[in-house]
């Protein structure tokens, strides 16, 4: 416990300090539902003029739409983008204070880069659930809402699925912020990344509505636990073995990216190069 006590420390105060900006988290909520209800609105229009291809289609239209708010709410817990905050002490110096602290530089910022995305996904969480979970049904516009899980296991199981999401995600912008650190600009890792993270996420488009012969692919590769995993578990598209593989990836992808990042970690630090005094 006294080992993790730095660690849980750097999480807290991160967090506490990224839920100050309450004018940012309600202007995310704002552009999330006008980006979630076109989203609705395609996925409706689409149903209703192809029945036949939606009959076909492995995800409903409820589910869809539930789908949609929910990737809008968890959309932050994606990472789109090097933790700020290490971008800039990279680019000014301040990066030497890190390494001259007696905890491990890695888990620093990755408990650091962890409390960014969960506090930035929280407050906007909260409040598309109470939009489009509560004041939409309330409005007799169930049709249109968020639902609710499909049972008391979906719920358990997207529960867990959503924290070993945050883990990975964690683990996938500690190699972002390595490749800033490493090349002392976010330009060019953001620009990069940013369509592989709304493509494979789900974010775009829900994963299960991609040809067959690229559902085992688009499954295993490492963005799927970010986002569609737990969210396909939450509306029972991934049942019995299906879940409990999903869950196994992923915990083997969050191994990995740990198992990279700390070796990448090593090898630019190694070369770093702090000028001023």
């Amino acid at each position: 416990m006294d080992a993790a006590r730095p660690y849980v420390a750097a999480f807290a105060s991160r967090f506490l300090l990224m839920l100050q900006y309450r004018a940012a988290a309600v202007a995310g909520f704002a552009t999330q539902c006008w980006w979630g209800a076109i989203k609705v609105m395609i996925y409706a229009a689409f149903f209703a003029a192809a029945p036949g291809a939606a009959d076909a289609s492995p995800m409903s239209l409820t589910q869809a739409i539930t789908y949609v708010w929910m990737a809008q709410a968890l959309l932050a817990l994606t990472p789109w983008g090097a933790d700020p905050d290490i971008a800039q002490a990279v680019r000014t110096g301040s990066v030497a204070y890190d390494r001259l602290r007696p905890v491990d530089t890695y888990w620093l910022w990755y408990v650091r880069s962890g409390a960014w995305m969960v506090s930035r996904a929280a407050p906007r969480a909260a409040l598309m659930l109470l939009a489009a979970g509560l004041a939409l049904p309330l409005l007799g516009l169930s049709d249109w809402a968020w639902g609710p899980p499909t049972d008391l296991t979906a719920a358990a199981l997207f529960i867990v699925s959503l924290l070993l999401a945050i883990t990975l995600s964690s683990a996938m912008l500690m190699l972002v912020n390595l490749v800033v650190a490493a090349t002392l600009t976010d330009r060019g890792a953001v620009t990069l990344y940013n369509p592989l993270v709304i493509v494979l996420s789900g974010n775009l488009l829900p994963l299960a509505l991609y040809p067959d012969w690229a559902q085992t692919a688009l499954l295993m590769q490492p963005f799927a636990g970010m986002l569609d995993i737990p969210l396909r578990l939450y509306v029972g598209q991934l049942t019995g073995a299906w879940a409990w593989a999903g869950l196994g990836l992923q915990v083997f992808w969050t191994l990995v990216l740990i198992l990279v990042g700390r070796a990448a970690l090593t090898r630019v630090m190694t070369r770093l190069d702090v000028q001023g005094g």
